[in-house]
């Protein structure tokens, strides 16, 4: 069923409400603190812990490489990147009221600026299996290029903008 015009406009406020911004240390100390239990589940899944996490995090930071998604003056995700044989890879922590549709439709056009700022290359990020978050991917344009037991790789294509 299609939304109303109303609905739409809605929805796009709300949405507005959110914005990117560089992410500094404190942001990603902020998101740490507040870590959502899954963020948890996802770094233990593929063997790594959240101090590790955050470490990795951070040297995207520092080298300039990163974003805190805030909405309403609250950092609820830091998300960074690094390019790697013509790849851009993306690592993400989130507070659990990151997690909503709103927000999926925000990412769906950050990614894309991301995705600018690395040269059009194609972007890549690792998550654990879970159906809502295939679900998300897809959503934000990516594919499903990979699957092993802990985790699936999802792959942004290359831009031609």
């Amino acid at each position: 069923m299609d939304k109303s015009p109303v609905l739409r406009s809605m929805e796009t406020l709300l949405e507005d409400d959110m914005e990117a911004r560089t992410a500094t240390p404190q942001d990603l100390s902020h998101v740490f603190e507040h870590l959502a239990a899954r963020m948890s589940q996802d770094y233990a899944t593929v063997g790594e812990t959240e101090g590790k996490a955050k470490e990795h995090l951070l040297m995207d930071l520092k080298e300039g490489r990163g974003h805190a998604l805030v909405e309403k003056d609250e950092t609820l995700a830091v998300i960074t990147w690094h390019e790697n044989d013509d790849v851009a890879y993306t690592s993400f922590a989130a507070d659990e009221e990151f997690f909503s549709a709103k927000t999926v439709r925000f990412c769906k056009r950050h990614i894309r600026k991301i995705q600018q700022l690395c040269g059009n290359i194609p972007i890549r990020s690792v998550s654990r299996n879970r159906p809502d978050v295939e679900r998300w991917f897809a959503v934000i344009g990516f594919n499903k290029i990979a699957q092993s037991e802990n985790g699936a790789t999802f792959e942004l294509p290359a831009s031609r903008a």
